[in-house]
């Protein structure tokens, strides 16, 4: 299994991680604008505003937060206790 660049544990007691370099490819292909703001996602997964459950897959849940008056949503897949992050957008 790779290092994770951060593991937390979400408000739903899942433990969630990402690799490094799955959040670098995040940040440099899919959403650019979320570089530098690993802090912001930890906490949106820690002390989120709001999650829901994706309506195509059961196992994925999506955690709002809060980043400067922006919304920022970690997208993340359940996998019994345990969790990756697939994305995140602001």
């Amino acid at each position: 299994m790779r290092e994770p660049l951060f593991e937390v544990t979400s408000k739903l007691g899942v433990r969630v991680r990402v690799s490094r370099g799955y959040w670098e490819y995040i940040v440099s292909i899919k959403h650019p604008s979320l570089k530098g703001l690993e802090g912001v996602v930890r906490e949106a997964l820690a002390n989120l505003l709001e999650v829901r459950r994706s309506p195509r897959d059961p196992r994925v849940y999506l955690y709002y937060g809060t980043y400067m008056d922006k919304l920022i949503c970690v997208v993340v897949k359940h996998l019994n206790s345990e969790g990756f992050i697939i994305t995140a957008y602001n």
